[in-house]
């Protein structure tokens, strides 16, 4: 599966995501009709994306997003209450969609080794095809109250638990070479390194590594370290 491949079957964009938050949210958002209030908070959203990652969130104001979308201050307060539900808003959201894909399209009864190659693309391609939501989100969740940051931590496990317990279940099968105390630490060692593409992008564009690219060298990187070694000749 190539990065183009996954954009044809998975089609999703930041307008889904203020989709999904109007139809949970219908009795909050003081704008009743659905397409207007996604186009709203599509741009609301998009700006608020560029102000942040630009200048960070906590430095930008409502006015600068009111000048930034061009929705005096008032529209924007049909939607949320103030720059910390918006915050939670963006993050929540787009944490719920991104695991949601991932058990979607991680196939249940495949073989361990399909599974962990599935889950490594389908992340690699999610922040690529979501660049700004997933940089923002890393960059500005350590801002949330307490309260806040244990939901976001609760979502960054879950994402690491799916390849945890791919690991897990290829080494019962002993289809992977780990041991028990290494399923863990190369579950966030994947996790890393998906992190990576997604906060040091700019790094791989000057080196001229694409998407594709990156994506094979991560999966045989892994294969490497988790594969059975198969025995050379001599022995």
């Amino acid at each position: 599966m190539t990065y183009e491949e996954f954009g044809r079957a998975v089609q999703l964009s930041i307008e889904d995501i203020c989709r999904g938050i109007c139809r949970g949210k219908r009795d909050s958002i003081k704008i009743k009709n659905e397409d207007v209030a996604v186009r709203n908070l599509t741009v609301i959203f998009n700006a608020t994306l560029e102000l942040g990652n630009r200048k960070g969130f906590q430095a930008m104001s409502l006015r600068d997003l009111s000048e930034s979308t061009g929705l005096s201050l008032g529209a924007l307060y049909a939607y949320f209450s103030g720059k910390e539900e918006l915050l939670d808003l963006i993050l929540t959201q787009g944490w719920l969609i991104t695991n949601r894909i991932l058990t979607e399209q991680i196939p249940s009864d495949g073989e361990p080794l399909e599974r962990l190659r599935t889950g490594i693309r389908t992340h690699l391609y999610l922040s690529e095809m979501l660049h700004p939501w997933f940089f923002f989100s890393y960059m500005e969740a350590k801002n949330l109250p307490r309260e806040e940051i244990r939901k976001i931590i609760k979502a960054e496990l879950f994402t690491e638990k799916i390849f945890s317990d791919i690991l897990e279940e290829g080494t019962k099968l002993n289809m992977f070479r780990l041991g028990k105390s290494n399923i863990q630490m190369t579950a966030s060692m994947i996790k890393a390194l998906l992190q990576d593409w997604y906060l040091k992008r700019w790094k791989y564009t000057q080196r001229g590594v694409s998407i594709d690219d990156y994506a094979l060298f991560v999966t045989r990187a892994i294969e490497v370290i988790v594969m059975p070694v198969e025995p050379s000749l001599s022995e």
